[in-house]
């Protein structure tokens, strides 16, 4: 399939991965720190933003399209569900992504028994039984969730907002599909065999991926640095655009 990408600047490429509802053009606050040191592709997840869905959406199809789209080597930066995919991609194509970047995200999203620094799975189950009464009005309520208690609350959700809807409005298929992915994926048992240096980046107030949770998978991967950004959200790279890129970029450019 054809995949919407935007990208930007030179030097080794580096494929950003957007969460749930979002697209590509999340990552604009980033964007001109990041293009300055890398070849940066901003990419619309499959019915997401511009690009076209899939029939069936899963996690391992994702992974699919993304592959077939970049073929070569690279550095790969998810967020939130992006992070999930690109946990799947780095372990599936070991010798292709060359370091990892994960911003809140976790290996398991709801709880279970004996993992409890997630959210309950009926948080999940409201916004999938309210998709189907009114998409526009769940993904307006599940971005005030990314930002609640951040720094620049108010600022942060009303730029957000913005965003949300500035290349249309996702499927209901596809924002189901992604909730199915959010609630059914658990990646913890693969983190021991994802060999690539990676960098867990973690908001302080984060509601949905909370920081206990980067923090244990940073501890799971063989070769991870953690990072908690203060006063940030679920969407650190918005609220402390400069911090995350500064991190980013001391991360992928060390010797590593």
């Amino acid at each position: 399939m054809s995949l919407h990408v935007e990208s930007y600047g030179s030097g080794d490429p580096l494929v950003l991965l957007h969460g749930w509802g979002m697209h590509g053009g999340v990552w604009e606050p980033v964007l001109p720190g990041l293009a300055s040191h890398f070849r940066v592709h901003c990419v619309d997840l499959p019915g997401y933003g511009a690009s076209p869905p899939l029939a069936q959406p899963t996690l391992d199809g994702l992974v699919q399209v993304l592959s077939e789209r970049f073929t070569g080597s690279l550095h790969l930066c998810g967020w939130s569900l992006g992070g999930q995919i690109a946990l799947r991609w780095a372990g599936q194509s070991p010798a292709q992504i060359g370091k990892l970047a994960l911003i809140a995200s976790t290996p398991r999203f709801v709880k279970c028994e004996g993992w409890s620094c997630a959210v309950s799975d009926t948080v999940l189950q409201e916004f999938a039984d309210a998709l189907l009464q009114d998409g526009m009005e769940v993904l307006r309520r599940f971005v005030a969730l990314q930002v609640r208690g951040s720094t620049r609350e108010r600022e942060l959700l009303a730029a957000m907002r913005e965003c949300l809807f500035g290349r249309g409005v996702p499927q209901a298929q596809t924002l189901l599909a992604g909730l199915g992915i959010l609630r059914d994926t658990d990646l913890r048992s693969m983190l021991a065999q994802i060999g690539q240096p990676a960098l867990v980046i973690a908001g302080e107030r984060d509601l949905l991926t909370p920081p206990a949770a980067s923090a244990w998978m940073a501890h799971s991967l063989p070769r991870a640095i953690f990072a908690e950004i203060r006063g940030a959200a679920h969407a650190p790279f918005l609220s402390h655009p400069d911090m995350v890129v500064r991190q980013l970029v001391d991360f992928l450019e060390s010797m590593e």
